[in-house]
C-alpha cells in the first residue's frame, strides 16, 4: 500500500479555488485514514505552513496576479514518499517530477484545468490559435513524464487524449467533496444576514471570470421575478455589475463568502446556475448537489457528466438563452423531486469514495 505521498502544486492555501481546495482536502483525509500526504507549494505572504507543508520562494504569476509562481525546486527536508503526485503542470509541478525521478519513485499527475480554453481571455484574437497549440504541446510534453494521469471526469479524459493528444494512461478519479461539510443546512440565518428575498433564488459561487459566462445568468433572470445571487469575485465582476444595472435584473453581489457559509448559501438557493462550458469537473456544482440543491448547467465540458439530466438538475445548449430559461423553469417546477434525488447522490460524491479509487491508482504505479 502507498502510505506516504508528496503532493506538488502551484495552487494551495490560502488561495481559494477548486485545485487548492482539493489538495487541502485530500491531504487532510489521506492523513486521517491512510498515511501522510506532504504538500510542496508556492509561499504566500501571511500563510504559515503547517507540519508537512513545504513552501518554496515565489513571485507574482504573469497574467494571473492573484496567484504565485514558485521556484521549480523541492525544498530541503521533504521526505522521500512512496508516490509523488503533481497537481499542476507549472513550476512546482515540474519540480515534483524532477524530485520523483531523482529519488526513483513513481509520478501521478492530475489534469485539473483545460489550459487551451483560457487562452482567448488573455491574448489578442490573432494569437488565440497559436496560443492554444502551444498550450496543448506543453501539456503533451508534461503529462508524458507521468506514470499515470488522473482526470476528474470522462470529459476531461477525452479532452486530454483526443484534443490535447496526450499519449498517456489516464484514469478517471473524481476530486470528491467534503460531504461532512456540504449537506443540507438551515439557510435562514444566511438569508437574513444578506437580506435575500423569499422568492425564487438562483445563484452561483466561484470565480467571476469571462470563461464562466455569468452574464448569461443575468440575462436569464431579466424580466422574471427571480433573484440571482452571485458570490465570489474575479476580473469580470465590474462588467457583470454593469450588465445587471443595464438590464434591471435583481442581481445581488455578495463577494467572497467564508467557506463555513457555503453550505447555507447552497441551501438557500432554489437552483444553482452554472453557464460555464469549460469545466474539468465543476466542484461547486457537486457541492450544491450534496446540499440538496439542483443545478442548471451548460450542456458542455464536465457538466455533461456532473449534472444528471432530470435527476440532479437540467442542462441546456450553451449560449441559448431561451433554453437556459426553460431549464430554469423546469428545475423550479420540479424542485422537491430533484432535491430528493440530489440528496441520494451524496455518498457517490464524497472524497472518501474518491480516495479509495486514488489509492488503487497509487498501488498500480508502484508495481
Amino acid at each position: 500500500m502507498a502510505d506516504t505521498v508528496a503532493a506538488f502544486t502551484d495552487l494551495y492555501r490560502p488561495t481559494v479555488n477548486g485545485v487548492a481546495s482539493t489538495v487541502a482536502l485530500w491531504r487532510e483525509r489521506w492523513g486521517r485514514r491512510r498515511g501522510s500526504m506532504d504538500v510542496v507549494f508556492p509561499e504566500t505572504e501571511g500563510y504559515v505552513p503547517e507540519s508537512g507543508e513545504y513552501a518554496v520562494p515565489s513571485v507574482e504569476a504573469p497574467l494571473y496576479p492573484r496567484y504565485r509562481l514558485g521556484r521549480p525546486i523541492a525544498p530541503e527536508g521533504v521526505p522521500v514518499p512512496d508516490v509523488v503526485h503533481v497537481h499542476t503542470p507549472f513550476t512546482v509541478g515540474v519540480a515534483g517530477v524532477r524530485f520523483a525521478r531523482a529519488n526513483g519513485v513513481p509520478v501521478v499527475a492530475s489534469y485539473h484545468t483545460i489550459l487551451d480554453e483560457r487562452v482567448s481571455d488573455r491574448v489578442p484574437d490573432p494569437l488565440v490559435e497559436p496560443g492554444r497549440r502551444l498550450c496543448r504541446a506543453y501539456e503533451r510534453a508534461f503529462f508524458a513524464r507521468a506514470d499515470r494521469v488522473v482526470v476528474p471526469t470522462s470529459f476531461a479524459r477525452r479532452h486530454l487524449l483526443e484534443r490535447v493528444g496526450a499519449d498517456v494512461e489516464a484514469t478517471v478519479v473524481s476530486n470528491g467533496i467534503d460531504t461532512d461539510r456540504f449537506r443540507p443546512t438551515d439557510p435562514e440565518p444566511l438569508r437574513n444576514r444578506y437580506g435575500l428575498p423569499d422568492g425564487p433564488l438562483l445563484g452561483y459561487t466561484g470565480r467571476h471570470g469571462p470563461e464562466k459566462r455569468l452574464e448569461e445568468a443575468i440575462d436569464a433572470v431579466d424580466g422574471t421575478d427571480h433573484t440571482l445571487v452571485l458570490a465570489g469575485d474575479g476580473p469580470a465582476r465590474e462588467n457583470l455589475e454593469a450588465r445587471a444595472a443595464e438590464t434591471g435584473a435583481d442581481v445581488r453581489f455578495l463577494g467572497f463568502l467564508e467557506r463555513a457559509e457555503l453550505p447555507a448559501f447552497y441551501s438557500v438557493l432554489d437552483a444553482f446556475v452554472f453557464p460555464s462550458p469549460v469545466e474539468t469537473q465543476g466542484l461547486v456544482a457537486l457541492e450544491a448537489t450534496a446540499c440538496g440543491t439542483p443545478v442548471v448547467a451548460a450542456d458542455a465540458g464536465a457538466l455533461v457528466d456532473g449534472v444528471i439530466e432530470g435527476e440532479t438538475g437540467y442542462r441546456y445548449e450553451p449560449g441559448d438563452l431561451e433554453a437556459f430559461r426553460l431549464a430554469i423553469r423546469r428545475t423550479l417546477a420540479e424542485s422537491d423531486r430533484l432535491s430528493d434525488l440530489c440528496r441520494r447522490r451524496r455518498a457517490m460524491l464524497s472524497v472518501e469514495h474518491s480516495l479509495e479509487q486514488l489509492a488503487r491508482v497509487y498501488e498500480d504505479v508502484r508495481r
